[in-house]
C-alpha cells in the first residue's frame, strides 16, 4: 500500500515558479513510477509528466514540456514537479499518481491514468494573470 500526499499548491501570478511536492510512504517507493496529472473545472483529468523508478527518465506533456520539471529523492520518498512560467491555463488540481514499475515499458507509456495504482488527494493550483 501507498499513500500519497501532495503540497505546494495555492495562488501563483502567471509567470510564477511554484514547486509541488508529493510525499508517499511505503518502503518500495522506488519501485514506482511516478505521475502527475492535472484537472481543470470542467475537463478530463489529463497527464502532465511521468518519471521512472531511478528518475534517470522522464516524460512531459506537449503542453508543459520545457516549462514544468519532474523529479524525485528516493531517499526523501518524495516526487517533485517544478513549474515555471505559469500561464492563467495551468490552473488546475494537480495529483500524483504511483505505479508499479513492471520492467517493461517505458515511462512514455505511462500516460493514461489506468496504468497507476495510487492517487493522492490533489493540490489546487490557481495562476491569476
Amino acid at each position: 500500500q501507498v499513500q500519497l500526499v501532495e503540497s505546494g499548491g495555492g495562488l501563483v501570478q502567471a509567470g510564477g515558479s511554484p514547486r509541488l511536492s508529493c510525499a508517499a510512504s511505503g518502503r518500495t517507493f522506488s519501485s514506482y513510477v511516478m505521475g502527475w496529472f492535472r484537472q481543470a473545472p470542467g475537463k478530463e483529468r489529463e497527464f502532465v509528466a511521468a518519471i521512472s523508478w531511478s528518475g534517470g527518465s522522464t516524460y512531459y506533456a506537449d503542453s508543459v514540456k520545457g516549462r514544468f520539471t519532474m523529479s524525485r529523492d528516493n531517499a526523501k520518498n518524495t516526487v517533485y514537479l517544478q513549474m515555471n512560467s505559469l500561464k492563467p491555463e495551468d490552473t488546475a488540481v494537480y495529483y500524483c499518481a504511483a505505479a508499479y514499475y513492471s520492467g517493461i515499458y517505458p515511462v512514455s507509456r505511462y500516460t493514461g491514468g489506468k496504468e497507476y495504482d495510487y492517487w493522492g488527494q490533489g493540490t489546487q493550483v490557481t495562476v491569476s494573470s
